[in-house]
């Protein structure tokens, strides 16, 4: 069970169950140039309300011997279209009304699937940023790539989706990725608990 904080913005209660830090291990399962890997990895990730409304993570992945594999910074919000109330574009402030004044007003917002659209921007020091759209659901949330942008010095990757829930208390995750010529299909996945 968890408790949405009193100073949760309300556009962010749905995502109250990731709130934290949380730490645990997965599986890397890809095959370059078609030799099949298999590596077991460590996660550390935090999930951060900002006041503008955004859910900021930040993960981190290591290998066995504490060696970094990759980290990860990135955004979730309710999709939903701009308003006066937004910051943006640049540093231009927004007007500092609040689309939302009760948590009873997020319900206009939930999609005909009983969920609500959501979107994410997911950066790596690799070179790449991923913009996803999704729907979350309860203790779930499902995303796919609307776009990849790779510098010309990153690896190959041209698609992905992810899929995040809270099964048992632990946090469980998926990855399907379309990178190094291979279609999408099952990149990683991992289980983690919440660190207290």
């Amino acid at each position: 069970m968890f408790v949405i904080p009193d100073d949760l913005p309300i556009e962010l209660t749905p995502f109250a169950f990731l709130l934290g830090s949380w730490r645990g291990s997965g599986i890397v399962s890809y095959a370059v140039d078609d030799s099949p890997k298999e590596i077991e990895f460590f996660q550390t990730a935090t999930f951060k309300p900002l006041e503008l409304g955004k859910l900021e993570f930040f993960a981190e992945v290591t290998d066995s011997l504490g060696k970094l594999i990759s980290q990860e910074r990135g955004y979730l919000s309710i999709s939903r279209p701009a308003s006066e109330s937004d910051s943006g574009p640049g540093l231009i402030p927004g007007d500092g009304t609040k689309l939302l004044t009760v948590r009873e007003d997020l319900e206009l917002w939930r999609n005909k699937n009983g969920g609500f659209d959501i979107e994410a921007l997911i950066v790596s020091p690799q070179g790449v940023a991923e913009l996803y759209f999704g729907q979350i659901k309860g203790a779930r949330i499902d995303l796919a790539t609307d776009a990849v942008l790779r510098s010309p010095n990153a690896k190959e990757y041209n698609a992905g989706t992810r899929l995040m829930g809270l099964v048992e208390g632990a946090l469980l995750w998926a990855w399907d990725m379309a990178a190094l010529g291979q279609p999408l299909k099952s990149h990683a996945s991992a289980r983690l608990e919440k660190i207290e």
